[in-house]
Order: C-alpha cells, then structure tokens, then sequence
C-alpha cells in the first residue's frame, strides 16, 4: 500500500490551523520539529489537562487529502493544514490501516500509526457544521471518526510535499484504529 505527500504543515504556536511549509523535520520520539504539539508526553490542552505525564501517541497528525473533496460535495471548503494537520496525504487509506502500522515517508523518515484522530468542537468554530461531516455514524450505528490518524516518529528524517509513503503493515492479527 502506496500513496504520496501533497503538503505539510507545522506551528510552533498553538492555534487551529498549521501553515504549509516547504518541509518538516521529524525527530524520533519527539514529532515535528518546532510544532507545539512535539514531545514525548501528550501536548494537547485536552489531554494535559486529563494527565500531563501521558506518553504523547499524537506527535504527528495526518489527514487524506480525499476528506477534503467529500467534505466540499457538502459545501465545506478546507485546504491542506487548516484541520491543524501535519501531514496531508493522497492514494493512502490512512482510516483502514491498523495500528501499529509503519509509514516509511521520503529518503528516511519511519511514523507508527497509533490511532484515530478524536476531533473537537474547535473544528465548528473553524466551520459550522464541518464536525458532522468528520464524525458520523456507519450503518450500524457506530462512530465513524474521518478527521485523520495519529502517529508517533520512529525515526526521524526530512519530509516534503511529493514523497512517497510506504505503509508496513504490522505482524500477527491487526488492530483497527481506535481514538487516542
């Protein structure tokens, strides 16, 4: 399984939206480089607030770019970055991989998938209305979460818009993804 970077994004401040960069850098264990979100316990204000000591399963956020034309079919216009994430992909079914799946990114750079993206209110501030487009229901009834995965960097390396990515699926019987 195979697809390609079409942007990245970083912030260093804490805000929805993370502007496009040229490249990021990934530091093993930690996550972007100079994003607000880096280091090895958890970073967002939520879970700081829950446990600051949590280990950090969040360090590196990514979104398909394929969420952003269904979201457009319903009149929401998003752009790669403004959904606060790192990485945006194409060609990758980032929702079906399970975790513990590794993403072999560029020349060097190794992600561990750790789970789905629990997406906040924050997303209707942004836009009204764009957190039931992110959130749903399946037929069953089940929550269905589309805002993206979460990973942490195993080892570090330059990332740019058109490399590719290489997902490793994990040994033994998978584990889908669940919020973290």
């Amino acid at each position: 399984m195979s697809g390609s970077v079409t942007a990245v994004s970083s912030n260093g401040e804490y805000s929805f939206t993370k502007p496009n960069r040229d490249s990021i850098t990934l530091l093993a264990g930690l996550g972007v480089e100079g994003d607000v979100h880096s280091g090895v316990t958890v970073k967002h204000r939520s879970r700081v607030a829950q446990n600051p000591d949590q280990p950090n399963l969040r360090q590196v956020h990514l979104i398909h770019e394929e969420l952003f034309g269904d979201v457009g079919e319903e009149g929401f216009k998003v752009a790669p970055g403004e959904l606060g994430e790192n990485i945006t992909t194409r060609g990758i079914d980032l929702l079906g991989l399970p975790v513990g799946t590794l993403l072999r990114i560029g020349g060097s750079a190794v992600l561990e998938v750790t789970g789905l993206r629990n997406p906040c209110l924050q997303i209707d501030n942004f836009q009204a209305g764009l957190l039931k487009q992110v959130v749903g229901r399946d037929e069953a009834g089940n929550i269905v979460h589309k805002a993206g995965i979460m990973s942490i960097v195993r080892e570090g390396g330059v990332v740019r818009p058109g490399d590719t990515i290489e997902a490793e699926l994990p040994s033994g019987p998978h584990k889908p993804l669940e919020r973290v």
